[in-house]
């Protein structure tokens, strides 16, 4: 498998040649944004009881943000394949700031809601452009170069609740305005990385074409949607985890809202760690493994979480979200892989539908969490790793002509 549309030479040619620089400054910027973005589902607590909210209203505020995160994805990635836009990483995060501040001084629901679409609008600019950079600097180590972004935004969801109680949960509403500065500073990195892209597009006008994808079109077109519905059950998973863990928490075991926001951090930071891991393995063994053991792995761990007493259900939020985070990586170069030439459409269409699966499982779970109590939800979602059943229909890639390690 070679590079992507806007790496200069063939895979091969790059292997010893790891941006590890690029890489860290894309994954620090990736750090920012979803620290950002998960500081703001952090305190939905706050949000519920400043303005009266119920779930379904909470699950609306996500379903918002994620929706407009995950249609525009795909169309900006498809626009910057055929024409890079270097600098609109720095666009995008303006467009986050903006949110964040509307959200510090938000005195209703409806204007909540806007300031969500802003924060949705600045991710979906975003995620396509800086996955693209992660390839382009990966040096052939693909699955390496996606987990050490992916470990930088992961890393930031897990800081984002921490934050939430130590500095949002007691300054209230207007103390999100304080995280402006990180914003600020994100908007500086990716403005130099910009420039590095740039560069890199110069230099890579004169690149071979790409090949052709490895299997036919049929057979693509059938991956592509088993794919699909892997993302749908870990996304919803996590719509679940993300959006009411807090909730049931304190619900199930009478918890404050500080002590269920240490638990969150602590399910967050087991998904960065977890991260690592499945690109580089996928690399040396092949994403299909990796997809098998992160997805299905999981299931007697979220099955069993709704039946255990706090401590048990500390301990195993840590393992599913540990085991469910190196899905993400492995089947993004996977889909990548099945699809070359196209990296930003790919991304901004895996990195679309799972925002877009976060936020309608975000509402449709705060409609049941409303009809039916939020353990419910818990004891419902607990099946849907079993989806990790279909990963049996994927073609390996690594046989594969054309193909490099799938």
């Amino acid at each position: 498998m070679q590079g992507s549309t806007a790496s200069p030479m063939p895979a091969s040619a790059q292997a010893g040649r790891t941006g590890f620089g690029v890489l860290g400054a894309i994954s620090f910027a990736h750090f920012l944004n979803d620290m950002i973005q998960s500081l703001i589902l952090a305190i939905y607590p706050l949000f519920k009881s400043a303005f009266a909210l119920s779930f379904a209203q909470i699950g609306l505020i996500t379903l918002t943000y994620q929706l407009t995160a995950s249609l525009l994805q795909p169309a900006i990635g498809l626009y910057t394949d055929r024409r890079p836009q270097p600098y609109s990483l720095a666009l995008g995060m303006g467009f986050t700031l903006a949110g964040l501040l509307l959200m510090a001084v938000a005195p209703s629901f409806g204007v909540l809601l806007l300031a969500s679409a802003l924060v949705g609008t600045g991710s979906s600019i975003f995620h396509p452009e800086s996955s693209r950079i992660a390839r382009m600097a990966s040096g052939g180590r693909h699955g390496l170069a996606q987990s050490l972004f992916q470990v930088g935004g992961n890393a930031g969801s897990a800081v984002g609740p921490l934050l939430a109680a130590l500095i949002v949960i007691p300054h209230g509403q207007r103390s999100l305005a304080w995280f402006s500065v990180a914003a600020l500073l994100a908007i500086g990195v990716l403005w130099q990385i910009g420039g590095w892209y740039r560069r890199q597009h110069r230099a890579s006008k004169a690149r071979a074409s790409e090949p052709a994808s490895p299997l036919p079109r049929s057979r693509v077109m059938r991956a592509m949607a088993v794919l699909m519905l892997l993302v749908f059950s870990k996304y919803f998973y996590l719509a679940s985890i993300m959006s009411y863990f807090t909730f049931y928490l304190i619900e199930r075991f009478g918890l404050t809202v500080a002590a269920a926001q240490v638990h969150l951090f602590a399910f967050l930071f087991a998904v960065a760690a977890g991260t690592v891991l499945g690109g580089p393995i996928g690399d040396r063994i092949g994403r299909k493994r990796v997809i098998w053991f992160s997805i299905l792995g999981v299931a007697p761990f979220t099955l069993a979480m709704p039946h255990v007493g706090l401590a048990w259900t500390g301990v195993l939020s840590v393992v599913i979200g540990f085991v469910l985070a190196s899905a993400f990586s492995a089947i993004l170069v996977y889909a990548q892989e099945l699809v070359p030439g196209k990296v930003g459409a790919v991304s901004g269409l895996f990195f679309g539908f799972a925002f877009g699966m976060g936020g309608i499982g975000a509402a449709v779970l705060g409609r049941l969490a409303d009809a039916h109590g939020i353990v419910y939800v818990y004891q419902l979602c607990a099946w849907l790793p079993l989806l990790g059943l279909l990963t049996v229909l994927l073609p390996d890639l690594r046989g594969a002509p054309a193909a490099g390690r799938g």
